[in-house]
């Protein structure tokens, strides 16, 4: 997952699209970018949290009232500087781009662009690729102004060619802001307005928490398909630039990835996830009658919404059993497993009084790799529970995801060819209850009943686009083990010092 934003102003954006990435800052804390444009075109981008990568100097310098900026997650193969987002390709028209998602057909496309359409493409990155794609259908009339109709019918033509999950927002330098989401709506995307007495403002952004950082009132959500353009003069222009949209957003939004103070979809988030708790509790009472749970205890930060309407329900204690350490980052989106380990380690510290003698609930929002998990019971058990169990506000996550979430590799994921008693095992729970997958979509569906359809492929290994074979599965994970050998082929030496492979 990464974060994007695009604002038109009536005053300078700088600070604001920083505020707006800071807001979404928990989508990604590897990378971060600015483009600001005037008569010049002006950017800025690094690896880093946003408030490393943006120092005073490069603020000043990000001039102009129209800009946009991205927010990166780390994914195989994506840790360089030069994968930072947005992209910027000078023809046609001069175009900088952001993308949080994932392109299934970027080998196919990346070949199509260099071979018919003689551009090149300098990184691994798909969402230049997609940038590349865009400009291609932008230039194939050769105009020398642009018009909306123009703008529209490349969208058109990327949702024709482009395969996967992608919401995108681009400048285009002289004209304004374009923003489009893909057919199926799997990454989220929407806009707002502010009114100032310079005249009204325009914002799009992954999330609504951006907008209400800012002062935005939230409008809507792109529809799946759908594009909306943002001119330099204030006029907005929408379209439905695919014959056959679907609703079928990513599920691990509301489980995971978003902040709970987002709407997504017409969704709160907070309400999905207190409703996700209430299922669970119920699935506890039928098939766990005569629990004897004393207490139940959130892993922080993201299950405490599902873990309070649980513990009500059940008529069970509930109790802040851990202590989070909030200058560490989220472990789920950290680069490599060595590094996730050590983090959890950091970052939770048990309060011995709530576990000392109990039998214990701890609630999380999913298991992933188990890696946290299985650290987490072991402290349980070390500050003294009597027994450990374990629950899971998502259903068991077996496959990987392709859509922009970091779990690419089925043979990492805990549950994976495992039941849940197997799980349990592997992560030293007493007893382990997961969601069920009807309940997840019912406690998301109640907050829009529009949604007829969830990307769940994480939990079922069916992917709504399509065209996702086992050979580019394959593909994912031969990529992955290529990446994890050559990071382990540079290791350090306790005296700090690089040493290299002979």
């Amino acid at each position: 997952m990464c974060g994007i934003v695009g604002i038109v102003g009536r005053t300078e954006v700088n600070q604001d699209l920083y505020d707006a990435l800071t807001a979404l800052q928990h989508r990604g804390q590897d990378a971060a970018g600015i483009f600001t444009c005037d008569l010049k075109v002006h950017q800025r981008k690094a690896n880093g949290l946003v408030r490393d990568v943006f120092q005073p100097h490069h603020m000043h310098a990000l001039r102009g009232r129209v800009g946009i900026g991205h927010i990166r997650y780390p994914t195989a193969g994506s840790e360089s500087a030069a994968e930072a987002q947005p992209f910027y390709v000078n023809s046609p028209y001069g175009i900088a781009l952001a993308h949080n998602g994932n392109l299934i057909n970027a080998g196919e496309l990346g070949h199509e662009v260099f071979r018919d359409e003689l551009r090149h493409v300098n990184t691994d990155s798909d969402s230049e690729i997609l940038l590349n794609i865009f400009a291609s259908e932008l230039g194939r009339e050769h105009r020398l102004r642009l018009d909306k109709n123009t703008i529209f019918d490349a969208v058109t033509n990327v949702h024709r060619r482009c395969v996967g999950g992608y919401a995108a927002v681009a400048m285009i330098f002289g004209f304004g802001v374009v923003a489009f989401r893909d057919p199926f709506a799997i990454r989220p995307l929407c806009f707002g307005v502010r009114e100032t007495t310079e005249g009204v403002e325009y914002m799009v952004a992954s999330e609504s928490v951006a907008l209400d950082a800012l002062g935005f009132e939230l409008v809507r959500d792109l529809e799946p398909g759908e594009a909306m353009i943002i001119t330099l003069g204030g006029e907005v222009h929408t379209r439905q630039c695919f014959e056959e949209p679907c609703y079928a957003p990513c599920i691990f939004e509301y489980v995971y990835l978003a902040r709970p103070d987002s709407i997504i979809d017409d969704v709160s988030v907070y309400k999905a996830r207190l409703r996700m708790g209430e299922a669970l509790a119920q699935k506890i009472a039928r098939e766990w009658s005569d629990h004897d749970i004393d207490v139940v205890i959130p892993i922080p930060e993201t299950s405490r919404t599902a873990c309070l309407p649980l513990a009500y329900d059940l008529g069970v204690k509930y109790r802040e059993g851990f202590i989070k350490n909030r200058y560490v980052e989220r472990t789920f989106i950290m680069p490599g497993q060595t590094q996730r380990a050590r983090s959890v380690r950091r970052k939770l510290n048990a309060i011995g009084l709530e576990f000392e003698g109990k039998n214990v609930l701890l609630v999380d929002d999913s298991i992933v790799r188990g890696t946290t998990s299985r650290q987490i019971i072991q402290q349980a058990r070390d500050a003294g529970a009597r027994r450990v169990y374990f629950a899971s506000a998502a259903p068991p996550v077996r496959y990987q995801n392709v859509y922009g979430i970091d779990m690419p590799v089925t043979g990492e994921l805990v549950a994976f060819n495992r039941s849940e008693e197997d799980v349990a095992k592997v992560i030293g729970a007493d007893r382990l209850i997961y969601q069920s997958l009807d309940g997840l979509v019912d406690a998301v569906r109640r907050g829009n009943p529009r949604l007829g359809d969830f990307d769940t492929s994480c939990f079922t290994g069916e992917y709504v686009t399509g065209g996702v074979s086992s050979s580019y599965l394959e593909q994912i994970a031969e990529h992955r083990a290529d990446v994890a050998r050559s990071a382990r082929a540079v290791s350090t030496r306790d005296d700090g010092e690089l040493q290299l492979p002979v």
